[in-house]
């Protein structure tokens, strides 16, 4: 993301001028908070593994989405840092989690927990980072701390459903649109609308324009997710740090699947259906087999204009909020940049 040109927008507040930073400076400040957590305790067993998976890097979208939203509500960055630290800390013990209901052996081009120490270690210290991210929320007054726990169970209990919809849908045949939609609101975008949320609530913004920046943050979401599904299918393997082709191998029912049911002939249906039944040592004729169909039918188009969508939803909530337009033109500029993402 190339957001250089952004990093000097003023706005009058008060006697001083408040600005805003671009996201590579939310990174870097976020990088800097995390580094200076103490976290190596006793029995090292069980705070190694967290400190591993917090190492490992990554976009820190989320975090940086919470001091984003901050600053756009008149409040310097470095009071959302616990509330962005409890956002990072929650996102990563769902990863490990999920690697190790996955079977995954690799995160971020790393060893998994799980494979690293073992799945006992993996359970317990994913266990310990979702209390660590509660006592996050502790650095704040009663009201605002209140206010953060009360979304942040909220949202993790969604994740979990979502996650739960994830597992069911591989044993189901008959998966519509809206079960897949819901899914991914759920699993992915209710963590990017709460990290937004947060820094509202950090910022003791008004509720309806909390609720509204959750809202951009929900759509974004969607969009991110189905932008996810296309690339894993049609990203390029030098950019996109993941397994091209990866969802088609696991047989997993995404929209680009469910599209190319809903617009494919009865006889391509059956192919595709059948197609995403085998588990196979060699996947390369079954990825490009299923691409060929994603485009031929439609799907692959439909798919995009759904992260479009999503994307021109989230900017509609923009013109609904009671900030100036740079600080729209900012938020909008992060959505574009996400629309067009090739990682």
């Amino acid at each position: 993301m190339n957001n250089s040109h952004l990093n000097c927008i003023f706005e009058p507040r008060k006697s001083e001028f408040y600005f805003m930073h671009d996201i590579s400076q939310y990174q870097d400040f976020f990088i800097t908070y995390l580094k200076k957590q103490s976290i190596r305790k006793e029995p090292k067993n069980l705070y190694e593994p967290i400190e591993y998976i917090l190492g490992l890097g990554g976009k820190r979208m989320r975090p940086v989405l919470t001091l984003m939203a901050a600053e756009v509500f008149d409040t310097n960055y470095e009071t959302a840092l616990p509330a962005a630290m409890a956002v990072e800390v929650f996102h990563n013990f769902s990863l490990v989690h999920d690697d190790i209901m996955d079977d995954a052996p690799l995160r971020r081009g790393e060893v998994t927990v799980h494979e690293k120490w073992n799945i006992n270690t993996g359970i317990l210290s994913g266990d310990a980072m979702l209390i660590l991210a509660y006592q996050y929320f502790e650095q704040y007054e009663p009201e605002v701390f209140r206010n953060l726990a009360k979304l942040f169970s909220k949202t993790a209990l969604e994740v979990c459903e979502g996650q739960q919809w994830d597992v069911d849908f591989e044993e189901k045949n008959d998966v519509t649109i809206p079960q897949y939609l819901k899914m991914i609101e759920y699993k992915t975008a209710v963590l990017v609308a709460a990290a937004m949320k947060m820094g509202a609530i950090v910022a003791k913004t008004s509720e309806k324009e909390a609720d509204l920046i959750y809202d951009f943050g929900l759509n974004l979401g969607l969009a991110f997710q189905l932008q996810d599904d296309y690339l894993d299918a049609f990203g390029d393997p030098e950019t996109f740090g993941k397994q091209v082709g990866g969802d088609i191998i696991e047989n997993k029912k995404t929209y680009l699947y469910l599209k190319a049911l809903e617009f494919s002939t009865p006889e391509k249906a059956s192919e595709l259906e059948k197609l995403f039944s085998l588990q196979l040592d060699d996947n390369s004729v079954k990825i490009e087999t299923a691409k060929a169909i994603f485009n031929e039918s439609g799907a692959s188009q439909a798919t995009q204009e759904a992260i479009e969508m999503y994307t021109f939803k989230a900017f509609e909530t923009l013109e609904k909020m009671d900030i100036n337009s740079e600080k729209k033109d900012i938020l909008r500029t992060f959505g574009e940049n996400l629309m067009g993402r090739k990682v």
